[in-house]
Order: structure tokens, then C-alpha cells, then sequence
């Protein structure tokens, strides 16, 4: 998004627009919240999302439709849309470009089919537990212990019951992550491709736009 200029850029005006997949996670019961406040729920397994919203907010943003998209709240473990407040929820508008990215944006055939192009993006164990150490500490407050433990019992076998078999699927191969300047390099030249101002624009038609997914 830096690279192509559409970071600093307002939603509404954007060309290329990024979705998540973490926005499509589904209500918990109650009991599944005691075990989310526990580090017990499993959030890497495909029961944790809202399929059939993924799809029909996916297929709305492919139609040029202005979508809304629940943000969650990863410590209080929710969706934030029926706050129906600007922090609650993400407005995406048309774009002629769209990043779907998650973990396990490969998994579901009705979502896979739906990209243009699909990039794996293949990140050594060790940097992926440091992030994942570094983000649950500062981002959520999170405990050593509690980050540990779930990643052992929950993350990483699930990653590799899920995710990393979805790696067939994928049209590209990126090792090394965001480290690997020179495949962003290509990516960043492809969509750039797509944004040529002799192009048509995504708002002057239907049904065309180009989605990349992305697992991390």
C-alpha cells in the first residue's frame, strides 16, 4: 500500500483497498467467550469464521457495492459493528484492486474462487512466534505464558493442519515474507499494471475488479 501510494490515501478515493479476514470472525457462545478469556478457543481454525458473510461481503465488493465491515475486538473477543460508531466498523468502497488477507483465505473453495490471484506468502516458524510474542504483549495485553501455550496447544497445529496445506493452491510463492523486496517489487509492478490510467476504471464497471488473496 506504501509503495503504490495508497496508504495516506482516504478509503473513498483509494484504488487498492485491503479487507481482512479477522473482520469475518463469528460470534462466540458463552461458553466459547470463557474459553476465549482463557486462551482456550481456537481462533486458527476454520470454525471460527462467518463463511457464508465472508462471501456475500466479497461479492459485494466484486459488484462495486459500499460494504461495511465489523471490526473485532480482540480482547474483549466480539464483533464491534453493533456499535455502529466510525471505531466500529471499516468502510470499504469501490476499489480496483482488492487485498483479501488471513490465514486461511485459501481454505474455503467458494472464497478461493473468487481471486484473480493468490499469494502465499511463507514466513519462517521462529519469526512468526516472535511476532506473534510481540503483538499479543503490546497490542494485547497479554501473557508470556498464556501466548506460549496457545501457540503450542492451538496455533501451530492448527497451522499446520489448515493453513499450510492451502499452499498448493497458491498462484505465487513469496519466501521470506515482507523481507523479500524483490517479489514485492513484482506484485507492486502487476497492480500497477491494473491502475494504467488508460485502464478502465473500477468505477466505470462491473464485475471486473481483481482480487489478490493472501495468506500471512
Amino acid at each position: 500500500m506504501e509503495q503504490l501510494g495508497q496508504q495516506s490515501v482516504l478509503e473513498h478515493n483509494r484504488r487498492v483497498t485491503i479487507i481482512s479476514q479477522d473482520s469475518f470472525y463469528r460470534d462466540l457462545t458463552p461458553e466459547e467467550h470463557k474459553r476465549a478469556d482463557k486462551g482456550g478457543y481456537n481462533f486458527d481454525h476454520p470454525d471460527a469464521f462467518d463463511v457464508e458473510l465472508m462471501r456475500n461481503t466479497l461479492l459485494d465488493v466484486k459488484a462495486g457495492k459500499k460494504v461495511e465491515l465489523p471490526k473485532w475486538d480482540y480482547v474483549a473477543h466480539k464483533r464491534s459493528l453493533n456499535c455502529r460508531t466510525a471505531e466500529g466498523i471499516t468502510v470499504i468502497h469501490g476499489a480496483d484492486v482488492v487485498l483479501f488477507e488471513g490465514i486461511l483465505v485459501f481454505y474455503f473453495p467458494e472464497i478461493r474462487d473468487l481471486f484473480n490471484m493468490r499469494l502465499f506468502v511463507d514466513t519462517d516458524p521462529d519469526t512468526r512466534l516472535s511476532r506473534r510474542v510481540l503483538r499479543d504483549i503490546e497490542e494485547r495485553g497479554r501473557e508470556l505464558d498464556q501466548i506460549l501455550n496457545q501457540y503450542m496447544t492451538l496455533v501451530k497445529p492448527a497451522f499446520e493442519e489448515f493453513c499450510l496445506p492451502t499452499k498448493k493452491y497458491a498462484d505465487v510463492i513469496i519466501p521470506r515474507g515482507a523481507d523479500n523486496v524483490v517479489a514485492i517489487d513484482l506484485i507492486v509492478q502487476h497492480i500497477q499494471e491494473l491502475m494504467r490510467p488508460n485502464r478502465t476504471s473500477r468505477r466505470q464497471r462491473n464485475n471486473s475488479d481483481s482480487f489478490v488473496g493472501r495468506p500471512h
